[in-house]
């Protein structure tokens, strides 16, 4: 017969159930803590999805090299190293003298050009009408002249004429000479009759001379009408060009309008040159490695000191490639300044085209024997939301590391 189990004393009891209730509280806010603590864990990694954030980043801008335009010698400097300056403030001068006379030449020329220019303007009507009157008076010559021709032609052949008579009338006195010779001799006729026939045959030999005179004159007469008439034509020809003259002139008054053109596009430049001697600040920066000094001679395109910018700024921030899964452009950034202690907005513009090794002097050759995966960074631009309304006194420089948290869910 087993023996009997033994009943505990009731003090007993009482004793081990007070012992095993702080026990049980204990674990309950153990187990409790753990779950809080789990939650928290969680929640913290699960916010921390929300941003990606990096410490290698730095304020970049734009660092202005600025230079002379022209060539010219330094007569002032208005600026010191690290002066803060505002865009269109003097920097330098340089010598205007050379740059002034060139302006007073250029002016002159351009006086000159714009006369020229006014009296080729005003012969092209003066032309127009010449040509015109000269054409027609070309026109008339050439018509009288031909109407001389045909009088001077009608003039010789009367004349022709006129010398077949007065040979008719001289051979026939001749003869009635030779006829009565004998008669004289023989006393048929008397004296006077032989006289009158001598006396006529005189004149029929002067008339026949007289009438091939006239006969030469008026092949002359022919000769110089029909010299007139060629001359006539040549003038005429020379008026028929009226219209190329025209417009030869409207070409010289057109080219003269050219060089008006011409002659005050130097005067312009020559202004420009003159406005380049005064040197001023392109921006808002501060002046860096400033090399110019009074009286130094400057050539045009050289460096004179360089102006770091104090607008346009942005971050370039080096994320892990693992970092840009869910980064893309236009989300919001809160940029933390490490020597202001600053935060200001921002908002992601771009993300870069290529790792920063790659795009190093020396890019890696994993191809080399390299067999460990090394973690990328990728350069990413970062603008700032509105720099020039929330700090407008902003101490931000280029290179000033920066802290950038961008919130990519």
């Amino acid at each position: 017969m087993a023996d009997p189990i033994p009943t505990p004393e009731p003090n007993e009891s009482a004793a081990e159930t007070e012992i095993e209730e702080p026990q049980s509280r204990r674990r309950g806010i153990l187990v409790a803590a753990i779950v809080v603590a789990a939650l928290v864990a969680l929640g913290i990694w699960w916010h921390s999805t929300f941003s990606e954030d990096t410490d290698d980043a730095q304020v970049n801008g734009h660092l202005i090299q600025v230079s002379s335009r022209i060539a010219g010698q330094v007569i002032k400097v208005n600026v010191e190293e690290n002066q803060v300056v505002k865009a269109g403030d003097a920097i330098a001068e340089l010598d205007p003298s050379d740059y002034q006379v060139a302006v007073e030449n250029a002016e002159a020329a351009l006086a000159s050009a714009k006369a020229n220019a006014a009296a080729a303007r005003v012969n092209v009507p003066i032309v127009t009408v010449n040509t015109g009157s000269n054409l027609s008076s070309a026109g008339h010559d050439v018509s009288g002249t031909q109407a001389g021709v045909a009088q001077a032609e009608k003039q010789l052949e009367a004349a022709h004429a006129l010398v077949a008579q007065a040979a008719a009338n001289n051979t026939k006195a001749q003869a009635d000479m030779e006829r009565y010779k004998p008669l004289v001799e023989k006393d048929v006729i008397s004296k006077l009759q032989w006289d009158a026939a001598v006396a006529a045959a005189d004149a029929s030999k002067a008339a026949l001379a007289d009438a091939r005179a006239n006969e030469q004159a008026a092949g002359d007469a022919v000769r110089v009408a029909r010299e007139r008439e060629l001359q006539a034509q040549a003038m005429l020809k020379y008026a028929e060009t009226g219209p190329q003259q025209v417009e030869a002139q409207s070409a010289r008054a057109k080219q003269a309008e050219a060089q008006v053109e011409q002659a005050q596009a130097q005067l312009d430049q020559a202004k420009l040159n003159l406005s380049y001697t005064k040197i001023v600040a392109p921006a808002d920066g501060i002046i860096t490695r400033k090399s110019v000094e009074i009286d130094q001679n400057v050539a045009a395109g050289q460096n004179l000191l360089t102006l770091v910018s104090l607008q346009d700024l942005w971050i370039t921030a080096n994320f892990k490639e693992t970092q840009l899964r869910h980064m893309k452009a236009g989300q919001p950034v809160e940029i933390h300044v490490d020597s202001t202690g600053k935060d200001y907005d921002g908002r992601v513009t771009q993300i870069g085209g290529a790792t920063g090794s790659v795009l190093s002097l020396f890019p890696p050759e994993n191809a080399t024997g390299n067999y460990v995966k090394v973690v990328q960074r990728v350069p990413v631009r970062i603008d700032f939301t509105d720099l020039a309304k929330e700090d407008p006194n902003h101490q931000l420089r280029p290179g000033l590391s920066v802290e950038p948290k961008v919130r990519v869910k």
